[in-house]
């Protein structure tokens, strides 16, 4: 990694990349997938130009199931989906299937992307916002003992990370009524205790895949509680019961990859006991002194996406600008809240982190 008085940063190699999403993939993963890329597994063809009906590709989609089994540690009763339209196709499909017309859902919301299911929710009927934490700019998570439950919600559904405003849950849930969560950008970083969970959904493009699947594992008895009769590619019981289309089989090539790359690094407690160092290390130099600030209460703050701010906003644009030239990409915040935004996903090295501290510490004495 160059430092700042050293020439311009060369673009031709991996820099270290800090985007939301789609964000960083391992590089040992890249490399795999590169080497495999013009013909795959002696099939005669690349893995994108095989048919998803193929003995090739049903071994692909059975790797990437067994290892969100394995690593999730889940029990046949949990049907594992690979569907398209992101999670915000998830935010209309979730009440599609599961509100009943004369029923009601909760909502717990922590941020921008809580704020959008809901309002697909309501086309489709009665969502209650259980919990908000919009009137202090969703800085805090809001303590369970502290929500308005519906007696008669058919779920309740959370945000566990949320992307934009950089806060994540500390706790799953433990209610009498399906808990349905966007875990788009935590899903496979951490262990889970899934007891309450009905079903959670997650575009791929954070810490397990590239962009274009969305992965979502619905248990067998949530599932046997949605309406009917359904849209056929909407009814998640059509793409439990088979393959029903073809599905984005580059996506999930990378997904069976980067599984298996998670349980080489030793499951989810190792990926977890890295990311909770990572993000320490820049926790920690944000509350340094006031030169930097955080966005979001300490109890709530996010291992995966790092929002803060500067003492001296004229100086963020310059923050950001001078990192990229360092080879720390991607770090602008959310133009919806503005700021800078590290997003340190699993694939983010630890050095990467070092690197973005070290960046900080220099620019704190140079501008300071």
């Amino acid at each position: 990694m160059p430092t700042m008085e050293s020439t311009p940063v060369d673009k031709s190699q991996r820099l270290y990349n800090f985007s939301a999403g789609p964000a960083a993939l391992p590089e040992d993963v890249l490399l795999e997938a590169r080497e495999e890329l013009p013909v795959y597994d002696h099939v005669g063809a690349s893995v994108m130009e095989i048919s998803h009906r193929s003995a090739a590709y049903d071994e692909i989609e059975a790797g990437a199931r067994a290892h969100i089994r394995a690593l999730l540690d889940l029990d046949d009763d949990w049907h594992i989906l690979f569907l398209q339209g992101g999670a915000s196709m998830q935010f209309y499909q979730v009440p599609l299937n599961f509100l009943p017309e004369d029923g009601v859902a909760d909502y717990v919301i922590t941020g921008r992307w809580g704020t959008k299911a809901i309002k697909e929710a309501k086309r489709v009927g009665t969502a209650h916002v259980a919990a908000s934490s919009e009137d202090d700019n969703f800085s805090h998570i809001p303590a369970q003992e502290t929500w308005d439950l519906h007696p008669d919600a058919a779920y309740v559904h959370i945000t566990t990370n949320e992307t934009v405003n950089g806060n994540q849950y500390g706790f799953d849930p433990q209610l009498d009524v399906p808990v349905v969560t966007d875990a788009s950008s935590e899903f496979l970083s951490r262990p889970m205790n899934l007891d309450s969970y009905g079903l959670i959904y997650a575009g791929a493009q954070k810490n397990i895949g590239p962009a274009g699947v969305t992965i979502v594992l619905v248990h067998d008895d949530f599932l046997q509680r949605r309406k009917q009769p359904l849209p056929t590619m909407l009814d998640y019981g059509t793409h439990a019961e088979r393959r029903f289309n073809t599905p984005p089989v580059f996506p999930i090539y990378m997904v069976e990859k980067v599984g298996r790359w998670l349980l080489d690094q030793g499951g989810l407690d190792a990926i977890a006991a890295l990311n909770e160092r990572k993000a320490q290390k820049l926790y920690d130099r944000l509350d340094r002194n006031d030169f930097y600030r955080g966005t979001v209460d300490e109890g709530a703050r996010s291992r995966m996406n790092v929002t803060f701010r500067l003492h001296d906003a004229d100086l963020e644009p310059v923050f950001i600008k001078e990192a990229s030239a360092e080879g720390l990409m991607s770090l602008k915040g959310h133009r919806s809240v503005g700021g800078m935004r590290a997003s340190i996903y699993n694939a983010m090295p630890e050095d990467g982190v070092d690197a973005l501290v070290a960046f900080m510490d220099e620019f704190e004495r140079t501008h300071g």
